[in-house]
């Protein structure tokens, strides 16, 4: 699985994604947002060297869970998690690299 363009408003299961052993790309935030349409081609081309990391676009706002249980602040904001531990985050990432250092802290698969 690889870049997904579409926020989802159906958000999965914290504890789905706390039980996962792969690491999965979270990333919160609204289609309409102007900061979120602007990183998208960042995270694109990033993901691109990740194709079998699992993105998970969801959308977020007032009365969402998911997003408040991590805390999220500001759009969009991109969370690496593997067993319910976060590897790192990226809050309004501009440029390719700042994704890829974001998905470089996942772990080596054995």
């Amino acid at each position: 699985m690889s870049y997904v363009a579409a926020y989802s408003p159906a958000a999965p299961e914290r504890a789905a994604l706390d039980a996962a052993s792969e690491p999965v790309l979270l990333e919160f935030g609204v289609d309409w947002c102007p900061h979120c349409q602007n990183a998208q081609s960042a995270i694109a081309q990033a993901l691109a060297a990740f194709p079998a990391l699992r993105h998970i676009k969801v959308e977020d706002g007032a009365g969402r869970r998911l997003g408040r249980s991590f805390r999220v602040k500001l759009w969009p904001t991109l969370i690496l998690l593997q067993q319910g531990v976060e590897l790192g985050r990226v809050v309004r990432p501009l440029t390719e690299a700042e994704v890829t250092d974001l998905l470089s802290t996942r772990p080596a698969t054995p």
